[in-house]
């Protein structure tokens, strides 16, 4: 296992910047996410710390070594790509054990290695198919197992599951996660799905056009976003954003509707009234309230556990979840209120956090 320290990495194809300064530290043992829209810069950094992308300037290391200039072999790494990279000509023991062979490792070392990955991934009934016979989960176990027997002290993982049906790509973010429980290496995954960097990450960093956003635990990055961006970004449905005014009764909509700022002083309202914001809610934190603020409902799409309501307060467009079914449908009127203190405010020109 080791530590990786990322110091002001650049990297521009040409003249065009895709990585920006980017300084990240991560832990021994860590599961790190590498987070953000398509085009961020994410997997690009990604390849930079396995050495199939050079580095413009900046540094990486990895157990204090630096390996700015050290091809991937020599790096210590294991990657796991999107589209599994088997060879189809060999079984999938063949595909495990294929680098240990490489590296000239003796026979018996080779099948014991193997062996053992094959038993972590449930893999023992498969050892001898090849990738054609396999499904797409496990032909990704077996990419995984391939890292395994590596024994390596950095694992790297780009968007595995983007090529997995959705209900296979539960059960593998869980394979994964129990994965790294087991075997404690550090790790760090790329992947546009912000459920599976909340589900999956010890550490979370968001990125957006080539620079990091916010580094934190997926709580922290839930309950304090630093900005409307990993606001917006963080949690599923996304927040809701209503653009107005601070005053000292509460936020004004550009609409003329007061929500409650219960989460402010009075006297920090005081302070602050006049100054324009950008007032954000989650849709879990909007409630139905008979003391709530009107709203039509344009859109209910039931889940099983959850009802979400597409509904309009002023022309602001709002999204509430509610637990269970509920008996509504479009055009009808409700209340809406936001929980108390689950407010979030940023300011209209920086979309930096205020509160």
């Amino acid at each position: 296992m080791a530590t990786v320290q990322i110091r002001d990495v650049r990297k521009a194809f040409g003249a065009l910047p895709v990585i920006k300064g980017v300084s990240i530290d991560i832990e021994d043992g860590e599961f790190v996410v590498l987070v953000g829209p398509s085009g961020c810069g994410k997997s690009t950094l990604l390849r930079m710390i396995a050495g199939l992308e050079s580095i413009s300037s900046g540094s990486i290391a990895i157990a204090d070594k630096i390996v700015n200039g050290l091809p991937p072999k020599e790096r210590d790494i294991a990657m796991v790509f999107q589209n599994y990279a088997l060879y189809p000509h060999l079984t999938v023991a063949e595909n495990m054990g294929f680098s240990l062979k490489l590296k000239g490792a003796r026979r018996a070392e080779i099948e014991e290695k193997v062996a053992r990955s094959a038993e972590i991934l449930g893999l023992e009934q498969l050892l001898q198919r090849y990738p054609r016979q396999l499904s797409g989960g496990q032909r990704q176990r077996v990419a995984m197992g391939r890292a395994i027997v590596r024994d390596p002290q950095v694992f790297l993982f780009d968007e595995p599951l983007s090529n997995l049906d959705a209900k296979l790509r539960v059960q593998m973010r869980t394979e994964i996660k129990s994965l790294h429980q087991r075997l404690q290496v550090t790790t760090v995954y790329v992947t546009h799905d912000q459920v599976e960097a909340m589900t999956m990450a010890d550490k979370i960093v968001v990125m957006r056009d080539g620079i990091v956003e916010q580094t934190g635990r997926p709580l922290e990055l839930y309950v304090c976003p630093a900005n409307q961006f990993v606001a917006g970004f963080i949690g599923s449905p996304a927040m809701n954003f209503l653009e107005g005014t601070i005053t000292a009764e509460g936020f004004r909509t550009d609409d003329a509707i007061v929500l409650p700022l219960t989460g402010i002083g009075e006297a920090r309202r005081r302070d602050w009234s006049g100054r324009r914001a950008v007032y954000g809610i989650r849709p879990e934190h909007l409630l139905r309230r008979n003391d709530g603020t009107p709203a039509v409902v344009d859109v209910v799409e039931p889940t099983g556990s959850q009802t979400e309501i597409f509904a309009r307060i002023g022309s602001d467009r709002v999204v509430a979840s509610v637990p269970d079914m509920v008996d509504i449908k479009s055009g009808d009127r409700i209340r809406l209120r936001p929980a108390e203190g689950r407010e979030h405010l940023f300011d209209s020109e920086t979309r930096q956090r205020l509160t």
